[in-house]
């Protein structure tokens, strides 16, 4: 049980000190999940994270979920997610009460304004960690710019290039001697 509630709470953590969504929290899932939990590596948190993407529902949840089941089963993940959803709701249900009476107000146009680009800094510092993590030789640089490039200049969906990804990596194993494993 003991396990459960941490669960919970380094989920709420993240979920309640997050801002600007899945990508955003990136960084604290990074720092709670892997160094100071252990409940998963760098390696399993970016695929979680990668598969998260790409199943239907809210990247955090699906986050939580597949940490939360890895370390305490069907109960672990429902625990994760109810702590990633619950500040969420909180206060969005707070905001939504007062956010009309407010939202004209040109403070809290500045501080919308000002989110956003710190956002932007945790989302880039995010790509940063990954890309040095994930892009390790020649043939994930370029199987990482033929989908960077691709996705920029096509509407071509994120799940195709993770599924595109995925084939190129099972065959350059099979090209190299592997057998596909």
């Amino acid at each position: 049980m003991k396990e459960l509630f941490e669960l919970f709470l380094a989920f709420a953590r993240i979920g309640g000190l997050t801002f600007g969504g899945g990508y955003a929290m990136l960084p604290m899932l990074q720092r709670e999940v892997v160094e100071n939990k252990g409940w998963a590596t760098e390696e399993e948190l970016m695929d979680y994270y990668a598969v998260g993407q790409c199943v239907p529902g809210v990247i955090a949840v699906n986050t939580a979920v597949f940490v939360g089941s890895k370390v305490k089963g069907f109960a672990g993940a429902v625990a994760a997610s109810l702590g990633v959803i619950s500040p969420s709701i909180v206060i969005i249900v707070a905001i939504a009460a007062f956010i009309q009476s407010f939202s004209d107000l040109p403070v809290v146009q500045n501080a919308f304004a000002g989110i956003r680009v710190g956002v932007c800094v945790l989302i880039l510092t995010s790509v940063i960690k990954l890309f040095k993590k994930a892009v390790i030789d020649k043939f994930t640089f370029a199987l990482f710019a033929i989908v960077f490039g691709l996705s920029i200049f096509t509407d071509i969906s994120p799940i195709l290039f993770v599924l595109i990804a995925a084939v190129g990596g099972i065959l350059v194993h099979i090209l190299k001697g592997g057998d596909g494993k």
